[in-house]
């Protein structure tokens, strides 16, 4: 029996328009309304999947890259998943869900009130995945900060949010009914918060939780973010290239990062985000493969259009044969994004780096891995030995949340874990937290 491991989905376009540019734009649905989304989430949660991480960014970008952002809907519009949480929860059971939070922009104070008070309304099955975005600043009327310092303002905001989730103590909850009494006030911790970034004062107007604090994931690959998820998070949203080797080591720094902090492996599970592209034969994998070897202009334009919108940067008017111009990109771009682009070939021309982008690669070949274009069984293949050569924790699919999407991506994928004993077939008791430790 192979290694059980932990799925979820990451819902990587965000409360956005879900499908567009793809034929499953044409089932109908609104993507403003809840339907779409609830639907697909409890296909996730009959599938067995642990959770489903919601992206977001609350910023269309600079002034100079918004067409590019909107145009084919590469960056915006996007709503706030922490809205669609309920209707999302209202729809299933088993399955938790995290929204994304901007650490930079959310106050503490509001942030921990309405992080609690959806806990409550689903049963423990909320989490946040914290991001650090710098660029969303000016909408707050704040300054940017750099790389790291977006860090220690996420770090002094969740040890804020976490003291007003703890501001209630043991036995302030007293509902005895003989005396008339609901709550000790001697038991509130009315503290005054005065950092670097956040001003905040408790005690925190909603009540403690049953099963423990919210789910805490976090993404970034960099040392500080590495840092980050050992130091805080109970999910390390992982991507890195997933080879045994780059697993294993991926996860010791995330390892290191919580002893360091006086935590144990165990305590942050690390769940590597995996997008394949999933065929009905080995043929018709060769001849995707094959075709995307010799990408045209016109292919090349719609990459540089998607990577435009990450970077923030426009490239699609940019000199194809000529190298990237130096100082390109702002500081406020994230540096994994840009390293996933130019790899270690900075000074390769746009067409080049562009090419690599667009070439596919099959799940098996002859000289081991080289992408993810393969059949249903070689994708469970794949998931296993993750599991047995990197001890991996488990994997995180990534597309749009359409029904069509995540039915076409796993439909044929789930059954062939479960017989394998990859992926769970039921779910424990308690929330989002009890299906991280379940095994």
């Amino acid at each position: 029996m192979a290694r059980q491991q932990h799925v979820g989905y990451f819902f990587s376009r965000g409360f956005g328009p879900q499908a567009w540019g793809r034929n499953d734009w044409s089932w109908g649905y609104d993507w403003t309304k809840p339907d779409l989304y609830q639907q697909s989430v409890r296909l996730l949660e009959q599938g067995g999947f642990d959770l489903v991480i919601a992206e977001d960014a609350i910023s269309l970008g600079n002034p100079s890259t918004l067409d590019l952002r909107i145009r084919q809907a590469y960056g915006g519009p996007k709503h706030d998943p922490l809205l669609l949480a309920p209707y999302l929860f209202a729809a299933t059971t088993h399955i938790g869900i995290a929204p994304t939070v901007n650490a930079g922009i959310t106050p503490p104070y509001l942030g921990a009130r309405q992080f609690a008070t959806l806990a409550h309304l689903s049963s423990d099955r909320f989490g946040i995945n914290v991001v650090t975005d710098v660029g969303s600043a000016r909408h707050a009327g704040l300054e940017p900060l750099a790389h790291d310092a977006a860090y220690d303002r996420a770090e002094e905001w969740l040890g804020v949010v976490r003291r007003l989730w703890h501001s209630w103590g043991e036995g302030a909850l007293v509902e005895d009914i003989d005396s008339g009494r609901f709550a000790d006030a001697s038991r509130l911790d009315a503290f005054q918060h005065d950092g670097e970034y956040f001003r905040a004062a408790g005690p925190l107007n909603a009540v403690p939780f049953a099963e423990g604090d919210p789910v805490i994931v976090s993404p970034g690959g960099s040392g500080r973010g590495l840092g980050f998820a050992g130091a805080h998070s109970d999910v390390q949203l992982a991507l890195a290239p997933l080879e045994a080797a780059a697993v294993r080591a991926y996860r010791a720094k995330v390892h290191e990062a919580a002893d360091t902090a006086g935590r144990t492996p165990a305590d942050c599970k690390v769940l590597f985000v995996f997008k394949p592209e999933i065929v009905a034969s080995s043929e018709e994998a060769d001849r995707l493969v094959a075709a995307s070897r010799n990408p045209s202009d016109a292919d090349l334009l719609v990459i540089a259009q998607g990577q435009s919108s990450d970077l923030e940067t426009d490239l699609t008017a940019l000199d194809l044969d000529a190298p990237l111009p130096s100082g390109l990109f702002a500081d406020h771009v994230s540096a994994g994004s840009i390293r996933g682009l130019v790899g270690s070939t900075p000074d390769a021309p746009l067409r080049e780096l562009l090419t690599r982008k667009a070439r596919k690669g099959r799940m098996t070949a002859p000289g081991g891995h080289e992408g993810f274009v393969g059949t249903a069984d070689e994708v469970a293949d794949f998931i296993e030995e993750l599991g047995d050569d990197a001890d991996n924790d488990g994997v995180i699919f990534s597309g749009d949340l359409h029904p069509a999407s995540v039915s076409r991506m796993l439909g044929d994928v789930v059954p062939i874990l479960r017989r394998r004993g990859i992926l769970r077939t039921s779910f424990g008791g308690g929330g989002l937290r009890a299906n991280l430790t379940d095994f």
